[in-house]
């Protein structure tokens, strides 16, 4: 028999990166939320890479921090490498990626959820979740404890029904054998939501006294580190390198001769696995053109000597495994501390999703992070702090939050998983979004601190800070165009020692800054500038510039698109009922109930032709409507 063990605004059930922004946004919104983790030592744990960003998810991490949530801070203050990607390219495509201190950062994330005022952090297992006329009030425990609530987070990661594999061995298991939920998921399929099978894998870890670093290349963090969150300042983190070797002819020849015993290969694994991060015996099989693949060896914290072999995840035997290992440059006395394994759970088939992230079958039920299809840190931390406002704003009766595509690679990402759906597991890249030179690294905050700061999640003396740096930058821009710099001999040799054409008399410190080979720094040497600009402010005009005609494209793009947007949809409308429109769009739109035409316009098998009968009809609809009012 259960017994009553609390009453809450909202439970979030785990505790990993979806987890702990759900919880923390939740509870920071003034909701009494309960935080439950099947094991209190693996909150905010890395299964899988010691790191957090680079491209895409990187941007994600800055959205999180511009709306509020923690996993910026959390890795500023435990780093243990800073680096700054694609700087070579332009800055759309600039990505921030740190290496982290393992178990640090996990500490520093449990601390904090554990010092957050309306937050409670238990261990437990939720094993059914209680749902009343299609409503979800609260869950149920192992122990047979009952937690009532006005919404559900379910953040359950790859532990839904888990199983570990290597090789011909398997066996029921979370990642890092902890334990899995099973009964959860059952309780999921008898609730009527649909679920689906995926696969991801890890590498083998090495004890870093094997390694011979000198048949490596070193990978050294930046001198000077940029941060994640806005409100990083300073760090006096000492900085370890990561090194980076390649696989071997050998390598290559021990994986064909062994994919007889690669479950990859045999049919052991039925779940589908992740195409843009694939194990290395896929990679072998898929590029057998090429002859190696790289291999970086990444420092899994400060106070340990696992080494983290990134490029080489496998699900092979453990004998095949070490020979592989074995088989590398720099690798070839390496003790193995923890195999390779692959491992397949239950995900919840995304479009079953309202933008929101709260399920259609189950009102007040939220999903976030893996179980929606996703793969990676930074993806669920984005679900999860969406999950966890919304959910708050449901019990506040208050209107979802929901992040356009223009306005954030987590408008990109939810977009996609809930009106497109996944096959397999979806990694955000720079080349889903549209609008990517508007989601820039360095302009997440000019993006979504508004929204953060209306939320809730952002202090006023934040806000503040972030109005003054917006209109320093806008101040400079229009300063830039009445300030005239003078053809004297400072310029001149400016122009010559970086190649650009000659001025004849004076010319406007805008259209010098407009020239590809000058840079905001460079105009430091012939002008004066403001004292008070920061290096943040500098890079913004330095892009707002440079990129202003490119930037006013897309923003005319995403204007024509908005129209689009703001035709809603109402939720009534029986598709079936609508005359002309093709058999796949009617059981399309039924399915994925979009919310505007601009969503509609997204979906697989909804063409032009659906559009337009859909428009008509919609205006029919709404004079009908508005005849009855």
């Amino acid at each position: 028999m259960g017994y009553e063990a609390g009453q809450y605004d909202i439970i979030v059930i785990g505790a990993g990166h979806a987890g702990c922004e759900a919880a923390l946004a939740a509870a920071r919104m003034g909701c009494e939320t309960l935080l439950l983790t099947i094991n209190l030592d693996m909150v905010a744990f890395m299964p899988c890479n010691p790191s957090i960003g680079g491209p895409a998810k990187g941007h994600v991490v800055r959205e999180i921090d511009a709306l509020g949530g923690e996993m910026g801070r959390n890795i500023d203050k435990t780093f243990i490498q800073m680096r700054m990607l694609n700087t070579g390219k332009g800055p759309a495509v600039h990505a921030l990626r740190a290496q982290a201190d393992k178990v640090l950062y996990q500490n520093t994330m449990k601390q904090t959820i554990e010092e957050t005022k309306h937050l409670t952090l238990r261990q437990g297992m939720a094993e059914d979740l209680l749902v009343e006329d299609g409503v979800c009030v609260g869950i149920v425990t192992k122990t047979g404890a009952i937690y009532r609530a006005k919404a559900i987070v379910l953040t359950t990661g790859t532990y839904l029904r888990g199983k570990v594999i290597m090789g011909e061995l398997s066996y029921e298991s979370g990642p890092n054998n902890q334990q899995p939920s099973v009964k959860l998921s059952e309780s999921l399929r008898r609730l009527g939501l649909e679920l689906d099978r995926f696969k991801t894998g890890t590498p083998p870890r090495v004890h870093r006294d094997t390694i011979d670093f000198s048949k490596t290349e070193i990978q050294p963090g930046d001198e000077e580190p940029k941060f994640f969150s806005y409100e990083t300042e300073f760090s006096d983190n000492e900085q370890l390198p990561c090194w980076l070797t390649y696989t071997s002819a050998e390598t290559h020849q021990i994986i064909n001769d062994n994919l007889h015993r690669s479950p990859m290969f045999s049919g052991a694994i039925e779940g589908t696995g992740a195409r843009y991060c694939p194990s290395i015996e896929d990679k072998i099989v898929r590029f057998a053109d090429k002859p190696k693949h790289q291999i970086f060896l990444e420092p899994e914290g400060r106070n340990t000597t696992e080494y983290y072999v990134q490029g080489l995840s496998t699900s092979m035997p453990e004998d095949v495994q070490l020979q592989i290992v074995r088989s590398v440059p720099g690798l070839e006395k390496a003790e193995m501390m923890r195999n390779g394994y692959a491992i397949e759970y239950d995900v919840v088939v995304s479009s079953q999703l309202w933008p929101s992230l709260e399920t259609k079958k189950i009102t007040n039920l939220f999903t976030a992070g893996q179980i929606n299809g996703t793969s990676g840190y930074e993806e669920a931390a984005g679900q999860g702090i969406l999950a966890g406002i919304n959910a708050a704003r449901k019990v506040q009766s208050k209107e979802p939050v929901i992040i356009d595509r223009s306005q954030g690679y987590m408008g990109v990402m939810i977009d996609d998983l809930v009106t497109k759906g996944v096959n397999d597991p979806y990694r955000l890249l720079t080349s889903r979004a549209e609008y990517r030179l508007l989601l820039r690294h360095d302009n997440a905050d000019m993006r979504l601190t508004p929204l953060g700061y209306e939320i809730g999640l952002i202090s006023e003396e934040r806000y503040q800070r972030f109005l003054n740096k917006k209109a320093s930058v806008e101040q400079e821009v229009e300063r830039l165009k009445q300030v005239k710099v003078k053809a004297d001999e400072a310029l001149e040799q400016l122009l010559i020692e970086l190649g650009s054409s000659p001025i004849q008399t004076t010319v406007d410190a805008l259209s010098l800054l407009r020239r590809p080979e000058i840079s905001y720094s460079h105009l430091e040497r012939v002008m004066e500038v403001p004292e008070h600009l920061t290096a943040e402010m500098k890079e913004q005009v330095e892009i707002q510039v440079k990129y202003a005609g490119y930037i006013e494209k897309q923003l005319l793009q995403v204007e024509r698109l908005s129209k689009m947007e703001k035709k809603k949809i109402p939720s009534d409308i029986d598709y079936f009922d609508v005359r002309g429109l093709a058999m796949e769009a009617k059981h399309k739109l039924s399915d994925i109930r979009p919310l505007s035409i601009g969503q509609a316009t997204r979906i697989a098998g909804v063409n032009p032709a659906d559009i337009s009968i859909l428009l008509v009809y919609l205006e029919h609809y709404n004079r009908v409507v508005a005849a009855r009012g």
